[in-house]
């Protein structure tokens, strides 16, 4: 998909703040670190769309993405960073709860995972909260230039097994540098917005 216009909206600390519009939505969540960034910034063809920073943790609010004025992406806290204080964590939570409970907008779920481990706890936690929503999901292994191509059937394999993925819910290998993965990628993120 050609993307004309590509702008953070608003970053939102509350509901107060989430964007008033009617546009759907898709969320994007992954473990701190996990590449989400570049995700955005890869799919998007833009260089400095979100913010990539080299110290995991670094979004603390919901960051809502116009993308053509027909769909929006919202990038959440990654879960997982280990000097987040229990306080920070709570807030998450209560900012995740609200938005996934109340936002008439969600059409779907991107969940990243590195092409290069097996799933923590966290991944399969945010697995579960989608399923138990009943939120469309999709699976993108980032960072899959890192793992040797004769390698990648095979890994990718064990990912979906470690996920226990239905048969509805893909899972799709993918590198923010080569942009392997992105027209398979935009296929499911179209058919969700439209859905």
């Amino acid at each position: 998909m050609k993307i004309e216009k590509a702008e953070l909206v608003v970053s939102a600390p509350d509901r107060e703040s989430w964007p008033d519009t009617t546009l759907p939505e898709i969320v994007l969540a992954g473990r701190s670190n996990v590449g989400k960034s570049s995700f955005i910034n890869a799919i998007t063809e833009r260089k400095r769309l979100a913010y990539v920073g080299n110290t995991p943790g670094k979004t603390r609010l919901l960051n809502f993405f116009n993308l053509n004025d027909r769909y929006m992406l919202v990038d959440v806290p990654g879960y997982g960073y280990a000097n987040a204080s229990k306080e920070q964590l709570m807030r998450f939570g209560a900012m995740m709860e609200d938005y996934f409970t109340s936002r008439k907008q969600k059409k779907g779920m991107v969940i990243l995972i590195d092409a290069r481990h097996m799933p923590s706890e966290d991944d399969l936690s945010m697995l579960e909260y989608a399923r138990y929503y009943e939120i469309p999901l999709c699976i993108v292994a980032t960072k899959l230039d890192k793992v040797k191509p004769s390698q990648r059937l095979h890994q990718c394999k064990l990912l979906r097994k470690a996920l226990s993925l239905r048969e509805r819910e893909a899972l799709i290998p993918f590198s923010s540098i080569t942009k392997e993965g992105s027209d398979q990628i935009w296929q499911i993120l179209i058919s969700m917005w439209e859905a």
